[in-house]
């Protein structure tokens, strides 16, 4: 017989998948865009929240209502060439080339660099990598211990403590808002840059990646019915996404706020230190080295058990234990390049990604209206695709898009294509893509059954 979960349970899986999202960028993007953003900041939070905790949710409830184990699952409804392209890609970005590093990164330099000489940065910086993903590494080994790990241990402890921090910005705030000077990125459309750096949070593809975890883990918890664990997947993902939206918001306003006493940083790490430092001297350093540290460990623990768990079904002559084995040494390589930099590269990737997820969890949830039929999957997807690449190369470094053809590419774009400058290149032929294939199956009426 299948098992009811209880409202705690909601809150105990709703608290593991919150402390799987809550990793590095979480914590220092919303800062630095409340610094940029200053007396915006209201319109800019908007148009993060809809990316960092609408468009996760939205992967919570295709993940639910098509009662599927996760990303593969849904992007097998284009084809399976490419759900197996799209899930290796998403789980390489989420996983060991950018988001992996990025976590053990961001811990050593907002954690570890204020009390360590410059010298020696490179030194701890790899011992510390190793370290933090040895950590990883042995917690990931048993992924059915993740419940406990994090949603009932790890997540609470990182609250309480972030709350202090948070408190002290509150009761004694540091700036006015209205008075915040407003970055030029943020002057014309504080709104749309909000959404497009609400994609660096990774929430969205994260949402697709962890689908796998949370069913497992309801199942576990003794539900076998498809549509109740359907339920039960977006009643806990609604608490997670809650928690998440406050939280931004009050992260972002804090990082407004300390505009009035601090200059705009190079990045988010860099602000939430000086405003520890400020309200709590040393202890607040070790404070807020406590709430990376927990915050990326959780993350990286989730994203090695993920990875590992579709990789070990997807190449299943590699066991669960390899998997697990490569999703941490190569992070542990790769942090060692230094986050501004893993920023840079992931930005690219990420602005592909992110349409193609969000066109693939929209399909989903209006697919009953168009019966399930393939033809508006691909079409949809494979105009997406080609905007989506636009989007990429308009992000790319300078020294990609100084090349001659891809300067012509881009001119070009900007020319013609609608929300091309603002990063959003990908919505009218998406709009595009979804209307011809409901013309195509208009046409053709038999089901595709290919």
């Amino acid at each position: 017989m299948t098992k009811k979960l209880s409202w705690r349970d909601y809150l105990y899986v709703g608290s593991m998948l919150f402390g799987l999202f809550f990793g590095a960028g979480n914590l220092i993007f919303p800062v630095h865009m409340g610094q940029e953003a200053g007396a915006t900041i209201f319109l800019a939070n908007l148009g993060f929240l809809i990316t960092g905790i609408g468009l996760p949710f939205l992967g919570v409830i295709a993940i639910g209502i098509s009662k599927s184990n996760g990303v593969f699952d849904l992007a097998t409804r284009v084809n399976r060439r490419y759900a197996v392209g799209f899930t290796v890609l998403l789980y390489l970005t989420i996983g060991p080339f950018f988001a992996l590093p990025r976590l053990a990164t961001t811990s050593f330099e907002i954690g570890l660099v204020p009390f360590i000489p410059s010298d020696q940065h490179k030194l701890i910086l790899a011992v510390f990598s190793a370290l933090f993903f040895l950590v990883a590494w042995a917690f990931s080994r048993k992924p059915t211990k993740l419940l406990g790990y994090v949603g009932k241990f790890l997540n609470p402890l990182f609250l309480f403590l972030l709350a202090i921090l948070i408190l002290f910005a509150f009761l004694t705030p540091l700036g006015t808002i209205s008075l915040a000077p407003v970055a030029d990125s943020y002057t014309a459309n504080p709104f749309f840059k909000g959404f497009t750096e609400g994609y660096n949070t990774l929430d969205a593809l994260a949402s697709l990646a962890f689908g796998i975890i949370i069913v497992s883990t309801i199942r576990g918890m003794g539900v076998e019915k498809p549509n109740d664990i359907a339920k039960d997947t977006i009643k806990s993902g609604a608490i997670s996404i809650v928690l998440m939206g406050i939280i931004y918001t009050l992260l972002s306003y804090m990082g407004t706020m300390s505009l009035g006493k601090f200059p705009l940083s190079e990045n988010g790490g860099i602000a939430l230190a000086q405003i520890a430092n400020h309200y709590l001297g040393n202890l607040g350093s070790i404070l807020l080295a406590l709430i990376v540290i927990l915050a990326c460990l959780k993350t990286a623990i989730g994203l090695i058990t993920a990875f590992s768990e579709t990789f070990s079904e997807l190449f299943p002559k590699g066991s669960y234990s390899f998997y697990i084995a490569i999703a941490s040494i190569l992070p542990c390589l790769f942090a060692n390049v230094g986050l501004t930099n893993i920023i840079q590269f992931s930005i690219p990737v990420l602005m592909f990604l992110y349409p193609l997820a969000m066109t693939l969890m929209i399909l989903v949830i209006v697919s009953p209206l168009f019966h399930h039929r393939k033809e508006v999957y691909r079409t949809t997807t494979y105009i997406t695709l080609f905007a989506a690449l636009l989007d990429a190369l308009n992000s790319a470094p300078d020294f990609i898009k100084s090349n001659t053809v891809v300067t012509t590419i881009l001119t070009a774009a900007e020319e013609y294509l609608p929300l091309f400058t603002i990063g959003m290149g990908w919505v009218v032929p998406s709009v595009l893509g979804f209307i011809i294939g409901l013309i195509w199956i208009k046409l053709k009426k038999e089901p595709d059954l290919n």
